[in-house]
């Protein structure tokens, strides 16, 4: 499977990002950028025909229509409420407890009442008083449901109850209303859970923010209104307004809910700190980088909207499913109320009464609900890791991945050289002037000597320094001329002997870059740089082969370089020197032998790659935007664990979404049996309605626990 790179702009329907979708909507500006005040819109409830053909998609003007207009009728309305459920069709809780008073009181009137006119006109008020407390708004929801020609919950749930009620059986009728509202009300309360749980990050990032002002002095101004480039002050146990690099303190502070990271992380001038982390020592002083609505946190919240709002596949199925078995059961329940009594000899009240059961039973919410609230909070659970998965689309494909291709640096290794071994050749004092020679010089590879060797006490005074382009540098030092550079420099200057070439040799053997200092007379001293292993890939690596799937190191180094990390992170296969168009072909090659693959990398240079796999994992995305647009899953730290957490996570979903299809299923076909038997009543069905709705939540809901990622 092969796929297009993506933007966070625009969400499609099976849900990737897919670029070029029309140009980016332009950034807001600062003041109208600042956080919502609600919780994203997530569509987890869609009860009754008509779901899957209007679903909104992120980026497209369906997105921003209402709810009610959007989708079919659960009780949706047109006000376009966050969850997908019409709110205004549903009572107040002080109109829900007077509703089952009044279907109470109706059922004591019914039961110990005499069997007299007065009497039953009594229950009746009584009963229809019940009926209005509870279901007007769901009446009005079901007109509108069947003007737009749809079968929703509110349309069947208005037509059983009226029907009960016309056939005499309104003490039922009565309850059913007011326990149908009681169950509307209980899930989306817990369906809230999986809205709040992304919902909770808007309010990480305070609204205020302390900027200094052009007079030096502090002032509190809303955080929408500062500039990039602003010195904003954030003290001990406050958390960062903005996206910023620290200027002035030093601190450590919680980045978990942007990285995921548990423990708190150092920072020091010139470190990058992020919106709606937490400051947990010393105060810090930072030079604003991005505005508000253009920081970390909230490109993940947009991410995760637009992640929200793409269907999954197995949504899609369910909702197609839905649109056919809603009408199909509506028919089979006109066909018992009109043909059994013909065919069968039934009584008439007695086939219109199964019907009716038939009509409660014909909701398929529990169904409905299985998918999205599972999605949702298996979405969620992964940002609170740090893991940003793109699309329910990701979440339900990766648990199908067989094989995992590493970039190496930067993803399997740190990304910067260190000093890993020296050698010296017989001359005191030549660590002190390698340290003198490398301080003064910009290549990555002496800022990593200068590093390790540190500063020393009596520093030698350093003249004539020069730089070798493409072999190293030179300097005169106390009277005598240094020089301190690669292999090529020691040859050009006869400095090479075979004592060298072995110490060398053995350096290179292992993948490390050697460095020579020398003098005019021989070489003095040996320096061995290496990029070294980031702490967590070898467990990262064992976590995926527990997994069953094989990891593989696909990158442009050397090969001594490639096989030595791969060796150190237990990575079996190893393709080295690969350009670009070459990692593609590794790609090819490995979806062909293993099957589904996927491809971790920086998200910069492995753009092509994380676009040819068939998932796309991009490393340390708190740092770029970059990472955020390329790939499908965006890894906010550089923890590799978080590729294989993402497919514990992806399995752990797909098995809670066929225990909730199952369960849903299940429970519609023993009471379907039951009321074409005779044996169920209204009671019972909306008591199963409401139950299996309310366990596929509560079961959907477990995805929130950080057991669905640590665990198999």
């Amino acid at each position: 499977m092969t796929k297009h790179s993506h933007d966070l702009s625009h969400a499609g329907h099976d849900g990737h990002v897919h670029a070029g979708h029309g140009p980016a909507p332009a950034p807001a500006p600062a003041s109208a950028a600042a956080r919502p005040a609600t919780a994203p819109r997530i569509d987890v409830s869609c009860c009754g025909g008509g779901c899957s053909s209007t679903a909104p998609q992120a980026g497209t003007k369906a997105a921003a229509a209402p709810a009610g207009e959007a989708h079919g009728d659960h009780g949706h309305a047109s006000e376009g409420d966050h969850d997908g459920h019409d709110h205004g069709a549903l009572p107040g809780w002080g109109r829900l407890a007077a509703a089952l008073v009044a279907a109470t009181g109706a059922e004591l009137l019914h039961l110990l009442g005499p069997d007299t006119t007065p009497w039953r006109v009594a229950g009746m008020g009584v009963a229809a008083a019940a009926i209005l407390l509870a279901g007007l708004g769901i009446y009005r929801s079901g007109l509108r449901s069947l003007m737009r020609g749809q079968l929703g919950i509110s349309a069947l749930m208005a037509v059983a109850v009226t029907g009960a009620f016309l056939i005499g059986q309104w003490p039922e009728a009565a309850m059913v209303m007011a326990l149908y509202a009681l169950a509307e009300r209980i899930e989306d309360r817990a369906v809230g859970r999986a809205r709040d749980a992304i919902g909770a990050l808007l309010a990480l990032s305070p609204d205020q923010a302390d900027v200094r002002g052009p007079d030096g002095q502090w002032r509190t101004v809303p955080a929408a209104d500062v500039a990039v480039d602003s010195t904003v002050r954030i003290r001990p146990g406050g958390r960062v307004p903005l996206d910023g690099v620290v200027t002035t303190g030093r601190s450590a502070v919680d980045e978990s809910s942007v990285t995921g990271e548990s423990l708190a992380v150092d920072k020091a001038p010139g470190d990058p700190v992020y919106a709606g982390t937490l400051n947990a020592q010393s105060e810090l002083e930072f030079r604003v980088t991005a505005a508000a609505g253009q920081t970390t946190l909230d490109r993940i919240i947009r991410a995760v909207e637009q992640a929200q709002s793409a269907r999954a596949p197995t949504q899609r199925f369910v909702d197609r499913f839905a649109a056919v078995y809603t009408p199909a059961v509506f028919a089979m329940a006109v066909a018992v109320a009109i043909g059994a009594p013909l065919l069968f000899g039934w009584t008439w009240l007695d086939a219109i009464y199964r019907a009716l059961v038939l009509l409660v039973i014909a909701c398929p919410c529990a169904l409905v609900l299985a998918t999205p609230v599972t999605v949702v909070s298996g979405l969620a659970a992964g940002a609170r890791r740090g893991i940003l998965i793109k699309g329910g689309n990701w979440l339900e494909l990766a648990r199908g991945v067989r094989a995992v291709a590493f970039d190496k640096t930067g993803t399997v290794t740190a990304g910067r050289p260190v000093l890993v071994g020296r050698e010296s050749f017989g001359s005191d004092g030549a660590q002190d002037v390698a340290a003198a020679l490398a301080g003064r010089s910009d290549h990555p590879v002496s800022k990593a000597i200068a590093a390790g060797l540190g500063t020393p006490a009596g520093l030698p005074e350093v003249e004539d320094f020069t730089a070798l382009p493409g072999r190293g540098v030179q300097a005169r030092i106390a009277g005598a001329t240094w020089l301190l550079g690669n292999r090529r420099l020691a040859q050009e200057k006869g400095l090479w002997t075979d004592a060298v070439e072995a110490a060398a040799a053995a350096h290179e053997a292992q993948g490390r870059s050697v460095t020579l200092l020398a003098d005019g007379q021989a070489v003095r001293a040996l320096f061995a740089v290496a990029d070294t292993l980031r702490p967590q890939s070898a467990q990262a690596v064992a976590d995926l082969r527990a997994l069953g799937i094989v990891p593989v190191m696909l990158t442009g180094d050397h090969a001594a370089a490639a096989q030595a990390a791969a060796r150190e992170a237990g990575i079996d296969e190893v393709q080295a020197g690969l350009l670009p168009e070459q990692k593609l072909s590794a790609i090819a090659a490995l979806q062909q032998k293993h099957g589904m693959t996927a491809m971790a990398g920086d998200g910069i240079n492995d753009a092509p790659a994380l676009a040819k796999a068939d998932i796309g994992f991009a490393m340390g995305g708190a740092g770029t935007d970059v990472a955020m647009e390329t790939a499908d899953v965006v890894i906010m730290n550089d923890d590799l664990r978080r590729v294989a957490e993402t497919v514990r996570l992806s399995r752990r979903t797909h098995a809670v979404l066929m225990q909730n299809i199952v369960l849903a299923l299940g429970i519609k076909a023993v009471f379907f049996g039951l009321a074409l038997a005779g044996h169920a009543t209204m009671w019972m069905a909306v008591f199963a309605d409401m139950g299996a709705s309310l366990l596929v939540v509560a079961n959907g809901l477990r995805m929130l626990s950080s057991e669905s990622l640590s665990k198999q």
